[in-house]
């Protein structure tokens, strides 16, 4: 039985280091393991306090010091309590002594889990005995477990007192955190520049706020990469109509001069260096197409000429008749053949992706397989590069993604 209260003393030293729940009543039924109960979500100080139990006093039975924003962030389940290994068990409030129990620091355990489970061992145990014929011994050993109740309360009072220790830390911080984060949310709020979200997001992780609002902090920067990146989609369409629908060429290379600068961080994922090469490509192609030439030129037969080298896979040869179609009186015409050969040309570049990644797959050789894995990738490289507005280009892209992981292996 000492062996049981010493267990039960370290799951409660660790569920109160975690610092995560109100300290429990004393009027509250433990959950059973059948139906362990949900741990209850956060709630601003304003709302919400530790009861008070009956062995310590109110001022230390109640978590004094919240903040309204720190809680507002909080984790809220146990799941997400890190492993100690990620921050250092030396930096854990309670000193681990020896080796089993630093494992268990490592390891913090569900206190709703762990105690109703560690119950039912002792009502097992009892049980055996009583069967086994031993009823003495059985009642011993229940009549040991009934008086448990004081340590209990003394536990509770020892959960109180790490959480006012950890709530007047967090009172302390928040007076650094708060203007930051609601900085970053009127920002976000506005769709402000992702660059300017990261610089206030950053600026506030590097004040080690604690865990719950690094995470917060990050979250918040997905969004307004989110958010920006589709501003620069809609941007970048219309540079590109520029340069496709009205051949304006020069104002179409400024302007996406003028995007680069301002999405920097946006380059990879919009592929702005290929837009680059494709107004450079189509405005070559202008000056090489003299202003008469469809006047000696059928451009209904070069454009179905070009649906006949798209057939036989002629790609180079078709994209060079449809650009000079984009110079004729068949302009529109010209750009939707365009995309259908697009389509058309990474539909296959993805076929033989696929085709070297099932090979790589079956190779013993890890140099063939890097070899044949690399192979996969430059096809995808192939469709970005020719067309880098191919209408699954998204997918291209993960599937690339994809590979290069596979590759690092």
């Amino acid at each position: 039985m000492v062996r049981l209260i010493a267990s039960l003393s370290f799951f409660v030293m660790l569920a109160a280091c975690a610092g995560t729940a109100p300290a429990p009543s004393t009027t509250e039924s433990t959950p059973s393991v059948e139906q362990p109960q949900a741990a209850a979500p956060f709630t601003p100080a304003s709302e919400s306090a530790a009861p008070a139990t009956e062995a310590a006093p109110a001022a230390e039975s109640q978590v004094l010091f919240n903040s309204q924003q720190l809680d507002n962030y909080r984790l809220a389940t146990p799941e997400n309590i890190p492993a100690a290994q990620q921050f250092g068990a030396a930096q854990t409030t309670a000193q681990v002594a020896d080796s089993s129990s630093l494992q268990t620091a490592q390891n913090p355990p569900d206190p709703y889990k762990a105690f109703p489970a560690l119950v039912d061992q002792v009502f097992a145990f009892a049980d055996s005995l009583y069967r086994a014929g031993y009823t003495d011994s059985a009642t011993a050993y229940l009549e040991r477990f009934r008086v448990i109740k004081p340590l209990w309360l003394q536990w509770e009072k020892r959960a109180d007192s790490l959480l006012n220790e950890f709530g007047k830390t967090r009172a302390e911080k928040s007076k650094q955190f708060d203007p930051l984060v609601l900085k970053i949310q009127n920002m976000n709020r506005a769709q402000s520049a992702y660059s300017l979200v990261r610089e206030t997001a950053d600026s506030l992780i590097a004040l080690n706020p604690g865990d719950s609002l690094v995470a917060w902090a990050d979250e918040q920067k997905k969004l307004a990469y989110g958010n920006t990146l589709q501003k620069a989609r809609r941007d970048l369409a219309e540079i590109r109509a520029l340069a496709e629908g009205r051949a304006e060429f020069n104002a179409a290379q400024e302007k996406l001069k003028d995007f680069q600068l301002r999405y920097r961080d946006f380059e990879d994922s919009l592929q702005t260096a290929a837009l680059a090469a494709r107004i450079q490509e189509l405005a070559a192609v202008a000056d090489s197409v003299a202003k008469n030439y469809w006047a000696t030129h059928d451009p209904a037969q070069a454009l179905a000429q070009a649906d006949t080298l798209k057939n036989q896979e002629k790609f180079p040869e078709a994209k060079d008749l449809l650009n000079k179609l984009m110079f004729s009186n068949l302009r529109q015409q010209a750009l939707e053949k365009y995309n259908a050969l697009a389509d058309a040309y990474c539909n296959k570049q993805r076929k033989i992706t696929s085709q070297l990644f099932t090979k790589a797959q079956k190779q013993k050789d890890p140099q063939n397989k890097k070899s044949l894995l690399q192979d996969a990738i430059d096809s995808l490289d192939n469709c970005l590069v020719e067309y880098p507005d191919y209408s699954q280009k998204q997918k291209v892209i993960d599937n690339k993604d994809f590979l290069q992981k596979e590759l690092s292996k």
